[in-house]
């Protein structure tokens, strides 16, 4: 099994806990008012972390990894890339599964390019940050365990101060 194969079975573990916290939203009779609770003025709700980690993966696989691709979800990037601001139409749980699943078929097909000989290389398009491909794939893995994490702690402030 390759390095790449590795991590995408890691991802592959982390997108279960995130589609987890998202059905366990969807049973509330109020899941909109639950993705789209903030903890705070302009903080992000639930249903932008769980968007932004499909946003970021789509992005990292076509502008930050082959730039020559093209994306259907391009349109969504301002909007949950990150360093924007959580704006108040909230995605339906539809739509956040259709974005994580399509973020991370154009990720995985983009990583299908590459091979080991790879990961110790800094793509060209990190050449500024001097990341090489290995350094990109862990903070992808990371990525997604970080806002679930938020995406989590969000939910839990909201049942506590909800009840």
């Amino acid at each position: 099994m390759s390095t790449i194969d590795i991590l995408l079975a890691s991802y592959d573990f982390n997108r279960t806990r995130s589609l987890a916290l998202l059905e366990q939203i969807e049973i509330e009779s109020n899941a909109s008012e639950v993705l789209g609770w903030r903890p705070g003025e302009k903080r992000a709700h639930i249903a932008w972390q769980l968007m932004h980690v499909g946003i970021s993966e789509d992005i990292f696989a076509i502008e930050r990894l082959a730039p020559e691709k093209s994306s259907s979800l391009e349109e969504l990037w301002p909007r949950f890339r990150g360093g924007s601001t959580p704006d108040d139409q909230i995605p339906s749980p539809d739509e956040i599964r259709r974005v994580l699943a399509t973020g991370r078929q154009e990720l995985c097909d983009t990583l299908a390019k590459f091979c080991e000989e790879d990961l110790a290389k800094v793509p060209e398009t990190w050449t500024e940050r001097g990341l090489t491909l290995l350094q990109i794939l862990h903070i992808l893995g990371y990525h997604e365990a970080h806002h679930h994490g938020q995406a989590h702690i969000t939910l839990n402030l909201y049942k506590a101060s909800h009840s």
